[in-house]
């Protein structure tokens, strides 16, 4: 699982497993205009996980509007 929730951790908003890297930080980047590639090295996570998070969010509009 790439996306895990806990209360403790960002008031239990989705993060990157592991981490305290909200998934809506990475959506926020996509809409402002970022590509994969960019958020990927800007936030130093592997290009894979970038894609698999937006595809997710996607494919379950979650509270963003994609282009």
């Amino acid at each position: 699982m790439l996306v895990e929730t806990k209360p403790g951790v960002q008031s239990g908003a989705p993060v990157l497993r592991g981490t305290r890297m909200p998934v809506d930080a990475i959506i926020d980047n996509f809409d402002y205009g970022l590509s994969a590639a960019e958020i990927a090295e800007q936030f130093e996570i592997p290009p894979d996980h970038i894609e698999a998070i937006l595809t997710y969010a996607k494919s379950h509009r979650i509270a963003h509007r994609f282009r």
